[in-house]
């Protein structure tokens, strides 16, 4: 009885956490966030730098949908532990968002390569986008050197 109501929690949780980790569609990984006033400057508009925490979260949350933690990387496989490491980011920011506003951050593949993944990322509010950004993440191991993706992960994000 206690380990199947455990079990029902756990599966509780896990179903919560994936429905607040957005979801995968044709076109990628779709997040949704409220602007807090935490992110914003002293008018109201989202500061410059916050973007970097939304697409920060957009980025975890696709691989937290594609079944992947940032904390069973860090434990590792065979090959040791791996992390993603932004190498390059490129970003256009074309408006604004504001307090209290829904922005939904899209997430998707460009390329999957040896130690190396190209993303690109939009934030939109509705139809109307806010920003780009072309994004290069290197993998590296523990001691922070370069190392190739771990076996199965470079065919979920090609596939």
């Amino acid at each position: 009885m206690v380990r199947r109501v455990a079990q029902r929690r756990l599966q509780k949780e896990v179903a919560l956490s994936l429905t607040l980790a957005g979801t995968i569609a044709e076109d990628g990984h779709r997040l949704m966030q409220r602007v807090y006033y935490e992110d914003t400057d002293f008018s109201g508009v989202v500061y410059h730098a916050r973007y970097l925490h939304f697409l920060e979260r957009g980025r975890t949350d696709y691989l937290r949908c594609l079944g992947i933690t940032q904390g069973d990387m860090r434990m590792g496989d065979e090959d040791g532990s791996a992390a993603f490491v932004v190498r390059r980011m490129l970003i256009d920011f074309l408006a604004a968002a504001r307090m209290d506003d829904i922005v939904e951050i899209r997430t998707r593949t460009r390329r999957a390569t040896g130690a190396r993944l190209e993303l690109d990322q939009e934030i939109r509010i509705g139809d109307r986008l806010l920003l780009t950004a072309a994004v290069t993440v290197a993998v590296v191991n523990g001691e922070g050197r370069v190392r190739r993706l771990p076996d199965g992960l470079s065919a979920l994000f090609s596939g």
